[in-house]
């Protein structure tokens, strides 16, 4: 990305939206190419990413028949050529192509909308659609769904990764669905074993979503599916991981057990060590440790820790961070250490002066902390 350029800037900038402009002048004689591109790069100065989207969309729509039938016609009509079908992953699309979604929204929902889903279908083609797909499963929940399940067989993996991805339960940047976030997992039976990353991707996010909200169905999901043998054993093992990642971070013993760490472990944790036990915000925390095992076999360790934040209303604020995934030789000794920038503004909390601790989780659980006083910044 450009310096001193947003991404909202980079993504729709005078050369971007004169491509769309070409686009729909091309198959519409009557788009006014010039007009457009005058009145929607005037129009972006002061709106943020997706409020630049819909003022994209008003301006197309201004310019197109009122009706959405004939509007759809025309959608279609100025729609790119589909994403390249050779990829199998991290082919997302422009954000200028989230257009037809959005008419198809504002205009189809609600008295077109078997119409607006085929729009939909075509457009995920070129842009994804995760988020127009979802009023759909509000307001039509069984139409929408008996789409999405015939969906999940299309040859095009764009339209597998919509089912899985416009069903998430906790989307980012998405409006909440109506429906029961277990209710997917039948699209996601479906979907597992898919040969495209994009489309597993999604569906390891999906099951990390869920299992925020119920754990047990993801393990028995996983467990259910590794049973199946329908993936391929090195796929299945990152999806395991990838959906697992924030029951991991909890120390769920299912999810733990999943990939081959007991809970139980004989492991004990004989030294923890700061380097510097009163560092200021701004510094690198400098964590040592040794585990030990007495054990006559090798150990499997998922080491992990933990912060716990002082802040000033008096509560406490935890935080997992990932250390090592490795093996404590039989009866023997693992020695590791972690650097951590404490930084003033992460993106997910604040750090203030005050009294901390790290924790050491192995496995899931704690086998011992050190405290430390956070300072002032220099």
């Amino acid at each position: 990305m450009a310096q001193g350029f947003s991404l909202k800037d980079q993504l729709f900038n005078a050369d971007t939206l004169g491509d769309l402009a070409a686009e729909y002048s091309a198959a519409l004689p009557f788009f006014d190419a010039e007009a457009f591109h005058a009145e929607v790069v005037a129009g972006l100065e002061g709106r943020e990413l997706l409020e630049r989207l819909d003022w994209i969309a008003d301006c197309i729509a201004n310019r197109l028949a009122p009706d959405f039938p004939t509007m759809s016609t025309q959608l279609l009509a100025a729609m790119p050529a589909k994403l390249d079908p050779e990829l199998s992953d991290d082919d997302f699309g422009r954000f200028i192509h989230a257009v037809p979604g959005i008419l198809a929204v504002r205009h189809g929902l609600e008295e077109h909308h078997d119409q607006a889903l085929d729009l939909l279908y075509e457009a995920t083609q070129r842009f994804s659609m995760e988020f127009y797909i979802r009023p759909f499963l509000n307001r039509w929940p069984e139409d929408t769904l008996a789409r999405l399940s015939h969906w999940a067989g299309d040859e095009n993996y764009h339209v597998r990764r919509l089912v899985s991805e416009g069903t998430r339960p906790k989307l980012p940047w998405a409006k909440k669905i109506d429906m029961a976030p277990l209710d997917a997992l039948p699209l996601l039976d479906r979907l597992f074993d898919d040969p495209t990353r994009y489309v597993t991707r999604s569906v390891a996010n999906h099951l990390n979503d869920i299992a925020k909200i119920d754990a047990t169905a993801v393990v028995d999901a996983l467990a259910g599916w590794q049973a199946s043998g329908r993936q391929t054993e090195k796929e299945m093992a990152w999806m395991t991981r990838h959906g697992l990642r924030t029951l991991i971070k909890q120390g769920h013993p299912g999810a733990l057990e999943m990939l081959g760490y007991r809970q139980d472990a004989p492991v004990t944790l004989s030294r923890v060590d700061l380097a510097d036990v009163a560092p200021r915000i701004g510094d690198g925390l400098a964590l040592s440790l040794t585990l030990e095992t007495g054990s006559k076999k090798d150990v499997p360790v998922l080491v992990d820790y933990v912060i716990r934040f002082h802040r000033p209303d008096g509560r406490e604020g935890r935080k997992v961070f990932k250390l090592k995934q490795a093996v404590v030789p039989a009866g023997g000794y693992l020695e590791l250490s972690k650097r951590h920038v404490l930084k003033g503004n992460a993106t997910t909390f604040k750090l203030h002066p005050g009294p901390h601790a790290i924790e050491v989780q192995v496995n899931g659980r704690v086998l011992g902390q050190v405290a430390f006083d956070l300072h002032p910044a220099a």
